[in-house]
């Protein structure tokens, strides 16, 4: 048989190392549990990104998918498909807006919602051409496309790939005041994340997101919320933006938009903004096709039929109130909302990488973000029985000398 020693080897050997990934070998994954190759079961505390949401293998996209494998892949945008159009009247009744432009990738979408603003600044707001300003925040987490890198503040990111794209000014995360004070004339839209994920899951000050929204009012600039990670039931709402009752000019989303089946995104704005997209503007030969229509259609049914926001909401706070339990011997701050937490640790512990370590060798996967802080967002398919089963290991293990 082969072993997990030798698929590691292969991807050493042969594959670039542009990840870090801990040492376990997966094949098989069903509901919140996923096998090594020796057949040893694990826990699923990071459902890839947030991306299988609804649990690994879900039967119903999983049905989906063959069905439509059956029947059709790809056309290209070039001629109309018959799932495409009932994936546009889901999002739009799920979400309340008018339109969506779908995608594939999270990136793609974020470069999507930043085309839409700056056209929208340039034919409705008046911007002088080529001269928008997108303000962003400091510790934000988009993707990894060159215009994106151009206004990371994560030097990794961006140090060997520039030349860099302008137009992208930076403020600090949850300072409406900094914000205030980058507007100028040639502002189109402030986009951020409700809840830095990759940053350590940072929530900002209570009522930010609401301040942002109302700054956006009086200067008449599209408020951009990229919830790729945070949306679709991840924060125990539908959007994490729902928590202030905030509604977003433009709304990104991915990664659960598929249920971890196939690579689907959307932007999605009312007709104001994305009716500004003409023919020729933007395009992707895969984006909208009908094989990630169909699967992005059941991956929202299976939110909806089976109230994972509700699910995510209720079983977050029981984790969250066990957690802040645990005595704070190596845990300098635990953050979160629904099942999207966060456990930073002291800083001279060790590092959150020897805490997934140890949380793996005991049957968890979970992962480090940046150097201290370790991230706990299983499938909001999660039950209390098995939470109550992850909860205790977790604690011993953040107990630890």
């Amino acid at each position: 048989m082969l072993t997990s020693e030798y698929f590691i080897n292969l991807e050493d050997k042969h594959g670039a190392h542009n990840y870090h990934p801990l040492d376990v070998v997966l094949v098989k994954g069903e509901g919140v549990w996923v096998y090594d190759v020796e057949g040893k079961k694990y826990l699923d505390c990071l459902s890839a990104y947030s991306a299988v949401s609804q649990g690994h293998n879900h039967p119903k996209i999983k049905q989906a998918m063959i069905d439509q494998l059956d029947r059709l892949t790809l056309t290209s945008r070039a001629f109309y498909n018959d799932r495409l159009g009932l994936l546009y009247k889901k999002l739009s009744d799920m979400t309340g807006y008018d339109k969506s432009l779908p995608m594939n990738s999270g990136a793609e979408a974020v470069e999507t919602a930043i085309k839409v603003a700056r056209k929208w600044g340039y034919h409705v707001k008046g911007v002088p051409r080529h001269k928008a300003e997108i303000i962003v925040a400091d510790g934000n987490f988009h993707g990894r496309t060159v215009t994106i890198i151009s206004f990371t503040s994560t030097p990794q990111y961006k140090d060997d790939f520039g030349p860099f794209t302008p137009g992208f000014p930076m403020v600090e995360y949850g300072d409406i005041k900094a914000i205030e004070n980058a507007i100028n004339e040639n502002t189109v839209a402030i986009m951020i994340e409700p809840i830095q994920g990759e940053n350590g899951v940072l929530l900002p000050p209570e009522g930010y997101l609401k301040a942002v929204e109302k700054l956006c009012h009086e200067h008449n600039i599209l408020f951009i919320a990229d919830e790729i990670q945070t949306g679709l039931g991840r924060t125990g709402a539908f959007f994490a933006c729902d928590h202030e009752g905030v509604r977003p000019d433009i709304m990104v989303i991915g990664k659960a938009l598929s249920g971890g089946f196939y690579p689907v995104s959307a932007v999605l704005a009312d007709e104001s903004v994305l009716g500004l997209i003409v023919p020729g503007d933007h395009g992707s030969t895969f984006g909208g096709n009908p094989l990630g229509a169909s699967v992005a259609i059941a991956a929202l049914d299976v939110i909806e039929d089976e109230k994972l926001v509700e699910n995510s909401r209720v079983l977050g706070q029981y984790m969250m109130d066990f957690l802040e339990e645990i005595p704070k011997k190596n845990i300098l701050e635990i953050r979160g909302k629904g099942l999207f937490i966060g456990v930073e640790l002291k800083h001279d512990f060790g590092g959150a990488r020897r805490i997934a370590e140890v949380l793996r060798d005991k049957g968890v996967l979970a992962k480090e973000t940046h150097e201290h802080t370790i991230r706990f967002a299983p499938p909001l398919v999660i039950d209390k029985e098995t939470v109550d089963w992850l909860l205790p290991i977790v604690r011993d293990t953040l107990l630890m000398d």
